[in-house]
């Protein structure tokens, strides 16, 4: 089969019986106009690494493999296998399917070199993962994430200090990496349709601050998201030294979490550490 033959994937899924499993979270997408731009988020692609969470019968697949890409997907749904199987012969050595939970399998051992992650999540295990992806060593595995996330996570992991979207994902997705959301997805786009809207963020690693410990910040935002209408005397009352630490970087302990940026955040968690 040649790339520039293949059949539209609505025909594919209905020559393989397939629908979209509530179970899985699944909703596909057949624009291919969509998924292209998609795609060409992340930047060229030719000849790079990609991982693809949660293919499904391969929409968006097709279009990291027609951008170049050399693509490993994770599919734990065995009915998406026989499709899956047709575009890898399209496109020969370009694309290897793993049958398995992404939660449970450990990805950064199937890459040579650092890949982009390219995904419409999920949306039962994106947020796992996400905070999987985020909370890895510094410089992570990953060059780029480029991931659909229903709106309300997304607009949670690029927030900014003061709104009501702002938490613990917005400091953890922008403390040493910067977010942004690259297209919002109308509902209809999908098949079957969700019942809320979706966005697709892209978060690129930067240098992390120096002389911050991961767990102390991870363990503040807990603390003070945990009880964000609480006073910050309140709520970080849990945290050894840190209502102490306040004063010495200018943070007035009356204020609440919602209010605290993330460079602020930064500074708490350096004094601790």
């Amino acid at each position: 089969m040649n790339p520039v033959d293949l059949p539209p994937l609505r025909e594919v899924i209905a020559r393989h019986g397939l629908s979209a499993s509530k179970a899985l979270g699944q909703n596909f997408l057949f624009d291919g106009q969509l998924l292209a731009r998609i795609a060409a988020i992340p930047g060229d692609l030719v000849g790079a690494e990609v991982l693809e969470i949660g293919p499904g019968p391969g929409g968006l697949t097709r279009a990291l493999l027609a951008a170049g890409a050399k693509v490993v997907a994770i599919e734990r749904d065995r009915r998406c296998m026989p499709p899956l199987a047709e575009l890898g012969e399209a496109y020969p050595g370009r694309l290897e399917v793993i049958e398995g939970d992404a939660l449970e399998i450990d990805a950064p051992t199937l890459f040579a070199g650092q890949p982009h992650i390219v995904a419409n999540l999920p949306y039962n295990v994106g947020t796992a993962l996400l905070v999987r992806w985020l909370s890895a060593d510094w410089q992570p595995w990953w060059r780029s994430l480029t991931l659909m996330f229903q709106r309300e996570v997304a607009d949670r992991i690029v927030a900014a200090p003061g709104s009501d979207a702002y938490g613990r994902l917005s400091v953890l997705g922008q403390w040493r990496s910067t977010a942004r959301i690259a297209m919002t997805v109308h509902r209809s786009a999908f098949t079957p349709p969700p019942k809320v809207m979706s966005a697709v963020v892209h978060i690129v690693p930067t240098e992390p601050p120096e002389g911050v410990a991961f767990a102390t910040l991870e363990r503040l935002t807990a603390a003070a998201f945990g009880q964000r209408r609480k006073m910050l005397r309140q709520s970080l009352k849990g945290v050894p030294g840190a209502v102490e630490a306040l004063a010495g970087i200018g943070i007035d302990p009356a204020r609440r979490a919602e209010t605290v940026s993330v460079a602020e955040f930064v500074a708490l968690a350096r004094a601790l550490t």
